[in-house]
């Protein structure tokens, strides 16, 4: 018996987005592959109508996913350009997001350290791009956030150069136990990157997911 599937398989769309030919948009084809197969069935092995039923049953779920995959991959690509659209909306703008890296300019670079609870002791330490300690320094820290400007010089009193640097501290409390300490940097978009699944909003090198983003305002003239 003829194979359905190989004789309906007909034209398919291919990158360009050629139009198909559906088992749904041709119900001549389906006469005419009725009509072909009941020609030349033999008579000793006359046609298993349960069978043809069957793979035409199979053929049609098959048509169905893949419509279903070309609506899928039209919702995600009108996604991905309103979320480009909207990482767009962000360029010039000052915003805050979860991260410890941040960028040094000519005014320093300044971090947000969010305390759990009060630290009385917290050591704070500045790391360059290839993890080397370029800075240290011991503070104390009052429950919440609050702001760590770092004036961008070394500990040997040197001018760092500018570049992208991380944040890390380790704080603790009056009974000597561990204090959680979560860090926010800030800093003016100057562009979206689209080159990931997702678009994160560049800030110089730096690449900021939109999910970290905490606040956005107007940047500073």
């Amino acid at each position: 018996m003829t194979d359905v599937t190989a004789a309906t398989a007909g034209p398919t769309t291919g990158p360009s987005g050629a139009k198909r030919t559906g088992i749904a948009d041709n119900f001549d084809a389906f006469l005419l592959l009725l009509t072909t197969q009941l020609r030349n069935q033999s008579p000793l092995e006359p046609l298993d109508t349960n069978q043809f039923t069957q793979q035409l049953v199979q053929f049609a779920s098959v048509e169905q996913q893949l419509k279903s995959n070309e609506t899928l991959k039209a919702l995600l690509a009108g996604a991905k350009a309103s979320t480009m659209s909207t990482a767009a909306s962000f360029i010039g703008k000052e915003v805050t997001a979860e991260g410890a890296t941040t960028r040094l300019g000519p005014d320093g670079a300044a971090w947000v350290l969010d305390a759990a609870r009060p630290a009385s002791q917290a050591t704070i330490v500045i790391r360059d791009r290839e993890g080397s300690i370029v800075a240290t320094s011991t503070k104390s820290l009052a429950a919440g956030p609050q702001s760590h400007r770092w004036d961008g010089r070394t500990s040997t009193g040197v001018p760092a150069p500018a570049g992208e640097y991380t944040i890390t501290v380790t704080a603790r409390d009056a009974a000597g136990q561990a204090v959680p300490v979560r860090t926010v940097i800030s800093g003016r978009v100057d562009g979206v990157d689209m080159t990931g699944d997702l678009p994160a909003l560049a800030i110089g090198a730096l690449r900021i997911p939109l999910a970290n983003v905490k606040s956005v305002g107007q940047a500073a003239p």
